[in-house]
Order: C-alpha cells, then sequence, then structure tokens
C-alpha cells in the first residue's frame, strides 16, 4: 500500500531533508507543495498552493495520506509573517482535514517558549511565551495543527550543511563582541543536526507511535556553551580576533547592538528541552551528537562563510 506524504517548504534547510528520508521508505510517494509554477511533465511530484494566499491552498491535499508542514515565514513585516505562518498554516490544515489527510505534522520550534531559562524541560512542563512576531505565529500555527489532532515537533538549536543562522550568528557574535569565548557561561543548549531532523520527521510521519500532541526533537546529550563556542572558533580562517571575555564585558560590548544582546540573551541562559520517549517510541536514532555532526558538517561552513566573506 502507497502512503502518499505532502511536504510543504521541501526545498528549505529542513524540508529538503525530510523529504529525502521519506524518499528512501519504500511505498511512500513524496509530493511537494510549491507555489512556484513547475513544468507541465511534474504534475505527480508538485502541487502548486502559496500559503500567502490561502484560496491557492483548496484541492491541494486530495489524495494525501500525510501531510508534513515545514514551511515558515522568518523575518519581514509582521503582517506578511502573521499571513503565511498563521493564516496559511490554518487554511491548510482545514484543507487537510477536509480532505480527509490521516496525520498532519508540523516542524515548529522551542522558541514558542521564549527567552528561558529552561534546565530539562519536558513537553507541557512549561507554558508557550514567544517574545517575536515569528515566535508568536508559529505559536499559533501549532495550535490550528494541534486543533485538528495532528503533531508539533519543537527542535531547538539545527545545525548542519545548509545552517546559515545558527553557527554563522554566533561566529558574527563573537566578532562583534571581540571575543573568542565566553567565561563563567556554562548554559546548555538543545541542538541537533538538520540530516537527523529530517530522518525524525519523516519517521513521526510515517510511524503510527504519534497521534498527536507536542514533541521535543533534539539530541539527548544538551551542548554546553563552551564546547558550542570552541567549535565555532575553528571555523575561523585567522586566528586572534579577540580575546575570551565574561558574560557582563560581553553585555557591555553589546551594548546599543540589539542583535548582539538577543543573541546573547538566547546563548548566556540554560534551553535544554527533554523528550526521551519520543526516539523510543519511534524506534529512530538520535545520531551520533553535536561533536561528530559538526565536524562533518565543518567543510561546509568553511567554504559557505568565505562565499559570505569574497561577496
Amino acid at each position: 500500500m502507497t502512503v502518499d506524504l505532502l511536504i510543504t517548504g521541501a526545498s528549505g534547510f529542513v524540508g529538503s531533508r525530510v523529504a529525502a528520508a521519506a524518499d528512501r521508505q519504500p511505498g511512500v510517494r513524496v509530493r511537494h507543495l510549491t507555489r512556484r509554477n513547475q513544468p507541465a511533465a511534474d504534475p505527480v511530484t508538485f502541487v502548486h498552493g502559496d500559503l500567502g494566499d490561502p484560496p491557492s491552498l483548496r484541492g491541494t491535499c486530495a489524495g494525501t495520506d500525510v501531510l508534513v508542514h515545514c514551511a515558515t515565514r522568518i523575518g519581514g513585516d509582521a503582517d506578511t509573517v502573521e499571513a503565511v505562518n498563521d493564516l496559511g498554516t490554518r487554511a491548510l490544515v482545514e484543507e487537510a482535514v477536509r480532505a480527509g489527510v490521516r496525520r498532519i505534522v508540523y516542524v515548529s520550534t522551542a522558541a514558542v517558549y521564549g527567552r528561558g531559562p529552561f534546565r530539562g524541560v519536558r513537553p507541557g512542563e512549561v507554558p508557550t511565551a514567544p517574545a517575536s512576531a515569528t515566535s508568536r505565529t508559529r505559536a499559533a500555527a501549532e495550535r490550528h495543527v494541534l486543533d485538528a489532532g495532528g503533531v508539533v515537533l519543537r527542535p531547538h538549536l539545527v545545525y548542519g550543511e545548509g545552517d546559515r543562522w545558527v553557527v554563522p550568528g554566533l561566529l558574527w557574535l563573537l566578532g562583534e563582541l571581540s571575543a573568542t569565548t565566553l567565561t563563567g557561561c556554562d548554559a546548555l543548549q538543545s541542538m541537533i543536526d538538520v540530516d537527523t531532523l529530517g530522518r525524525a520527521v519523516a519517521a513521526a510521519a510515517l510511524s503510527p507511535a504519534h497521534d498527536g500532541g507536542v514533541h521535543h526533537v533534539g539530541h539527548p546529550e544538551p551542548v554546553s556553551v563552551p564546547d558550542l563556542l570552541g567549535a565555532v572558533r575553528t571555523l575561523r580562517e585567522e586566528p586572534g580576533g579577540g580575546a575570551a571575555v565574561d558574560v557582563a564585558t560581553a553585555l557591555d560590548r553589546a551594548a546599543g547592538k540589539p542583535l548582539a544582546l538577543h543573541h546573547l540573551g538566547m546563548l548566556t541562559v540554560d534551553h535544554w528541552f527533554v523528550d526521551d520517549a519520543f526516539w523510543k517510541d519511534l524506534d529512530c536514532s538520535p545520531g551520533e551528537g553535536f561533536g561528530a555532526g559538526f565536524r562533518r558538517a565543518a567543510p561546509w561552513y568553511r567554504s559557505f562563510l568565505r562565499g559570505r566573506t569574497a561577496s
């Protein structure tokens, strides 16, 4: 029996990994929801629909067994973010329910919890308190999915080949602070490499183990900030770039720089989310952990950073 799986955001950082993982499963037909017009020869693979244009979503879920929603608008004006993440998701979920889709999986973010600290937090232990327009609208999207009996997955920091935000952002922060690392900061961060996340999302979509609800998706072993920044520091093409600074000094240097203060506020407190049952129920491996995952991704990061500097 063939399972028809429709993915939104299948060309993106996470969605492309989900699509690849699902494609490897026997008996699964993967289709991509896209707002771009595709060649006439591709009607089996591509379905046209735009989250920013709800009427265009009518009929997109016809014949679909499982919907995996990975598309998210990050940044931009508040109205656009709301239109895609909140209203677009609501329209998509309504269409899935209308079409009789039996499972909906939404890839959200632990950022819906807000600033923290969060140490060893399990699903349901703390309320959501999103602090940005993107996080607020993703929390709203979660509600639409949960109200329909769907599955919501909340990773925290996602890294790996194709990451243009997490690791590059930390390297930028060290440059802004003229620092090599932060001393006196032992905060723990939940992390997952993007390939493992893709496998996990595909497993959650295709496994009978998860009928609905919220799950944290991260490697069971959190990463300490010294280990994280130590790994990031190895990507610098030139050694140096400052000295180790303590958190108080870092905050002084970041004064007047809202983005740097935002990064510091997230980095210097625990964001450690736990959900051991997720991996056990899926019979899915959480991977080797941050050290091995980062080493595999390091050549890509160096190439990406060199290209960005050259441009």
